[in-house]
């Protein structure tokens, strides 16, 4: 008897078929069971990663195999984009805006700063929470903290257990910054000082996990875990993870690289167990997983960091590939074609209603947004919507960079240049191990639902991942004294200035910049507010505007 789905759903007996088509039945009504259903969406933030700091581009000497698991069963964003420094590329994906034309391009937002995010804004999880989603912050917020409204469970979260600020120590939860100090994890609204001491990455793991075992099955999730890794902490010691676990890269020579083995393993150990939870509790099979850095790495010492960007040119807050192209990898069992590297140009601008449209939204309703939908120029491999990115526009140091398919403009120049070169390591030593990310959590979960793809081809898929520079000469760009041009398309790690040999090209790309300058909005940036320093509240930040000051 051949396959009929209309009787399939029509009810019919399985007395009269045979039992190959009930069973066939069965597995088709499921199928449309599940897929009827919105998907499950979880983002992943690495805070600080570089491009070189994980193993699908290359390096071999820190392993990353839950991460990688993803990726190669997935898809890699190879020409993916963000803001070089966090505030501007959160905000960004929060709300499918540009920094620039939020008033938040301008550095980072600080805990005695008496501004956030706008409240004009309508971000993402508020638009997921319209259409049914249960909606969970672990880790990071850093978009405003200094009056409730502008907190996490003001702005669409059902709960948060985390920070507020930029960045805490991964052991004590504190914050040094701008002259202060202070206890920065919360839960909710509550001070979390039972979390005293424990490890940030395994409290981010064990929440996330709580939040996934608990959760109604009959609702879709939202779920966002925004890591303190890789960030740097605290002075003096800024980068620190278990003894145990920096000891066992003791075949990493640079200490501070050691350290950040360290670091950068506890969190690709926290998205294995993330997804290993997601597929014990049958949630796995309809969820989409997002797992993307904010900006680009800080190499060399670099905010005290040891991070690679390896071959890019340039560091986290610079403009450079190597501050905006960002590490991430998309994954899911609704992708159309997957196990692949994805050159679509993409933004972290794009994810706003990217994610919105996969959660069944009507993305038209999404108005003055740079974001893109780019979920069938992904799934299906197809021509990316986006041919312009501006990767910022800093109107106080007098700085921006824009693209037009692979030509890129850059203009002005940070730290008077002393980030503006190329930095190590390449990690390349040693071999990549294969079995690891099978044997993965991620891996073994992944290989459960028939995904992971054939270990020979992962070969393949890593060497196209892979960046190379090429033997090009250096060609001096001084974008202070004006723009420079290059080729992305033959000369990713910016090498050659083409300005002078291409000034057409420049024209087009210095209007597009202009025009893009003219509607952003000034920076929003203000002076610190003494009210806010945590001395006068028992060493805690706190959303200070929300007090009257008696004297």
């Amino acid at each position: 008897m051949p396959f009929d789905p209309v009787l399939c759903l029509n009810g019919i007996s399985v007395a009269v078929v045979k039992m190959r088509v009930t069973v066939i039945c069965l597995f088709f009504v499921s199928f449309i069971f599940v897929s009827a259903k919105k998907p499950n969406i979880v983002v992943i933030i690495a805070d600080d990663l570089g491009w070189n700091d994980i193993g699908f581009h290359g390096m071999n000497h820190i392993p990353t195999p839950n991460i990688d698991a993803l990726a190669w069963s997935g898809i890699v964003l190879q020409k993916y984009y963000v803001h070089p420094i966090c505030t501007p590329s959160r905000s960004a994906l929060m709300t499918g805006k540009y920094a620039h034309n939020l008033g938040l391009q301008h550095r980072v937002l600080y805990g005695m700063e008496p501004r956030g995010l706008p409240l004009s804004e309508k971000i993402l999880p508020q638009y997921l929470k319209g259409l049914g989603y249960k909606t969970h912050l672990v880790g990071k917020w850093h978009l405003g903290s200094y009056k409730k409204e502008y907190l996490p469970l003001n702005r669409g979260f059902d709960s948060h257990i985390g920070f507020w600020t930029g960045r805490i120590d991964m052991y004590d939860h504190t914050n040094m910054e701008q002259g202060s100090w202070g206890f920065d994890f919360r839960r909710g609204y509550e001070v979390a000082h039972d979390y005293f001491g424990k490890y940030v990455t395994d409290i981010y793991t064990q929440e996330a996990e709580k939040i996934i075992k608990g959760h109604n099955k009959s609702e879709p999730l939202f779920l966002v875990v925004a890591h303190s890794a890789v960030h740097s902490g605290n002075p003096p010691e800024p980068i620190r993870a278990p003894d145990d676990v920096i000891e066992s890269f003791n075949h990493i020579s640079n200490y501070q690289r050691k350290k950040f083995a360290g670091v950068l393993s506890k969190l690709d150990e926290s998205v294995g167990k993330v997804i290993s939870s997601l597929h014990s509790e049958d949630l796995l099979n309809n969820t989409v997983v997002l797992f993307t850095t904010d900006n680009g790495g800080c190499p060399a010492g670099f905010n005290q960091n040891a991070g690679s960007n390896y071959p890019l040119r340039g560091t986290k807050a610079t403009f450079w590939e190597g501050g905006t192209r960002g590490a991430a990898v998309l994954w899911s069992p609704l992708l159309q074609k997957k196990s692949r590297i994805a050159n679509q140009r993409l933004h972290i601008t794009d994810w706003l209603p990217t994610l919105f449209g996969v959660a069944r939204g009507n993305v038209s309703v999404l108005k003055d947004i740079d974001g893109i939908d780019q979920w069938d120029a992904l799934s299906k491999d197809e021509k990316s919507q986006r041919n312009t990115i501006t990767y910022n526009i800093d109107q106080i140091d007098g700085t921006g960079a824009l693209s037009i398919d692979d030509w890129k403009l850059v203009t002005g120049k940070d730290y008077d240049g002393e980030w503006d070169g190329w930095f190590g390591p390449d990690g390349y030593e040693g071999a990549y191990n294969k079995d690891l990310v099978y044997d993965s959590p991620a891996g073994k979960a992944i290989s459960d639902l028939k995904l992971m793809p054939p270990k020979d081809y992962i070969d393949e898929l890593r060497k196209t991942a892979q960046v190379t520079c090429g033997n090009q000469s250096v060609l001096v760009c001084d974008a202070k004294a004006k723009p420079c041009l290059f080729d992305l398309s033959q000369d990713p790690c910016e090498r050659q200035n083409l300005a002078s040999e291409q000034p057409e090209m420049l024209k087009k790309l210095w209007v597009e910049f202009l025009k893009a300058n003219a509607t952003a909005k000034l920076p929003s940036n203000l002076p610190m507010d003494p009210r806010g320093n945590p001395k006068y509240w028992g060493r805690m930040y706190v959303n200070f505007g929300d007090f009257e000051r008696l004297s």
